[in-house]
């Protein structure tokens, strides 16, 4: 029988091993697996690279793990932002190391992944220092980047419902960088605020199906404010 659901966070993510890159879902504060992210600094996986669309905000989530020196490289396309003093003091002491991704690059780069295309090339940052280095081609006219997939050996997803065999649903806004993530990582671990029995999900709402989901973990809904800040549901 097929049961990928697990009691806890921490079993969820016992077999995180350091020097792993860990793919993080969210965009912003949306959909960002805060509990996975807390798991993971109390299981002590470091020398990580991490992909995510930001680099974190205030103290928490992505921010407290870079905080916690567990981040080796950030791959992402926002990095800083109001709050972002975490990212920016380790950045600037030479303590994290950035690759910058415009962000229609980043999400393509991680979908590729999933589907077994070895490279790419896309017109996106031609001409540009995000271009150093790497092949240019011109196709019809056109300037174009050569890009490279990005793997992960885990993906860490917030998503809305879920069943034992992983099929998940996402809530609007939340579902962003979540449905690419799960196809590129070796191993998939997703939050679910809901648990629903086989059968019960719609196969045409199932955005992704559980084949690319290893694990799954119950956690209860907390209600935020503008910014992410929590408060009592």
């Amino acid at each position: 029988m097929i049961d990928k659901i697990v009691a806890s966070v921490a079993d969820a993510l016992a077999d995180v091993k350091d020097g792993s890159t860990v793919l993080i879902g969210g965009f912003g504060t949306s959909g960002i697996p805060s509990e996975l992210i807390d798991g993971l600094i109390a299981q002590g996986a470091k020398d990580l690279t991490v992909v995510n669309n930001n680099a974190g905000n205030g103290d928490t989530g992505l921010a407290a793990l870079l905080k916690a020196g567990r981040v080796r490289k950030i791959i992402c396309s926002f990095p800083r932002q109001a709050d972002s003093h975490v990212f920016d003091a380790l950045y600037r002491s030479g303590k994290l190391e950035l690759e910058l991704v415009p962000q229609g690059n980043l999400a393509e780069r991680i979908r590729a992944a999933g589907a077994g295309i070895g490279a790419f090339f896309c017109p996106t940052a031609y001409g540009t220092e995000l271009a150093k280095g790497k092949e240019t081609r011109e196709i019809n006219g056109r300037h174009y980047v050569l890009e490279y997939p990005i793997h992960g050996d885990v993906a860490l997803i917030k998503a809305e419902a879920g069943d034992r065999w992983g099929n998940l649903t996402y809530r609007k806004a939340a579902r962003n960088f979540g449905p690419v993530m799960a196809t590129a990582a070796r191993q998939t671990i997703a939050t679910v605020h809901e648990l629903r029995e086989l059968g019960e999900l719609d196969p045409e709402a199932i955005v992704t199906p559980g084949i690319h989901v290893s694990k799954i973990v119950r956690i209860e809904r907390i209600a935020t404010q503008a910014g992410g800040f929590k408060q009592a549901a």
